[in-house]
């Protein structure tokens, strides 16, 4: 098919009939100034509080797009900025399982740009494998792993024409740490790790830093909405009595976490902005302030033994500590 006259060039730096074409960037000197913030999983948790803070910025640094597969649930959102700095918050349809509507939603930008792209979306799956059916484990490889790539995939030529930009993934410990009965929510983690990494050694060549924000607990929906096997679940029938016992045992070392140890969604904005703020970014940045002991344990012992064994007593142990 031959080139329709007076097509536009696509902003993203995308090519038409396989020929490179540049960028185009905005003059308007307004948006300019400030940073274009596009956010994935913006209705509940760690992605609204975090689109909330950047709209709300007294002195109006950032431009956010906040995403979310269903805008039915955009009212939280809009409430919590109620009214401020209109020009500072948009709110756009996006599925990050569907390939058309990360490009339409790219499309909407009007600034035809994205400095900073926030991949937050994310979904869990808890409870022993043998529970689990092909489309729950699909789904959360979809979301967590194959939507994030894809959502980087559509704006990294963009970013990689203007040369700079950053890109931010909510990490978890999950990837760090191989936890029980979250088998396919730590493969789509353990997954995310290494794709951001291998991204951060080819990026820095575009001026373009790639960072994980490792979250432990986190006073979300998150396990609310998780997809989670609940004692007596008919998925549960066939799996063995002493799995179960295991999996009980887990359940109440989470409830435990969660009551006592779970971090307010403003303290991982704080570690966002950071990374946001930094001249220099890191790759990694640890939401408690610190490495955890059992992933400076899987370094100083690659054979994983002690890890094993560290971790299991830590969450299978009668007594909380």
């Amino acid at each position: 098919m031959g080139r329709c006259l007076g097509m536009k060039r696509p902003w993203w730096g995308g090519t038409i009939d396989g020929e490179r074409q540049p960028s185009l960037v905005s003059h308007n000197v307004g948006s300019m100034d400030k940073k274009v913030v596009l956010i994935t999983g913006c209705s509940s948790g760690i992605g609204l509080s975090l689109a909330v803070r950047l709209a709300s910025d007294p002195e109006q640094t950032f431009k956010v797009y906040a995403t979310m597969r269903n805008l039915a649930k955009k009212e939280r959102l809009l409430e919590s900025v109620k009214g401020l700095h209109k020009d500072t918050l948009d709110v756009l349809q996006m599925d990050v399982t569907d390939r058309q509507s990360i490009l339409d939603a790219r499309d909407k930008v009007a600034e035809k740009r994205v400095d900073i792209l926030v991949c937050n979306a994310g979904v869990g799956l808890m409870g022993p494998l043998e529970a689990h059916s092909l489309d729950s484990m699909k789904q959360i490889l979809e979301v967590n792993l194959l939507g994030t790539i894809q959502t980087i995939k559509a704006f990294l030529p963009g970013m990689k024409a203007q040369r700079n930009g950053r890109i931010l993934v909510t990490g978890s410990i999950g990837g760090l740490h191989g936890l029980p009965f979250n088998v396919l929510y730590c493969a789509s983690k353990f997954a995310i790790e290494g794709a951001c990494e291998s991204l951060a050694v080819l990026l820095q060549h575009f001026n373009i830093y790639v960072s994980l924000i490792e979250c432990g607990p986190v006073n979300t929906n998150f396990l609310v909405n998780l997809t989670k096997a609940e004692l007596g679940d008919p998925s549960l029938q066939h799996v063995d009595a002493r799995t179960l016992g295991l999996y009980e045992r887990y359940l109440h070392h989470c409830s435990y976490v969660f009551q006592n140890a779970a971090q307010d969604t403003e303290d991982i904005v704080k570690v966002f902005l950071d990374a946001m703020q930094s001249p220099s970014p890191a790759f990694r940045y640890f939401t408690s302030g610190a490495v955890p002991p059992l992933t400076e344990l899987k370094v100083t012992q690659p054979d994983g033994l002690r890890y094993i064994s560290a971790m299991s007593k830590l969450i299978f142990s009668p007594d909380e500590q």
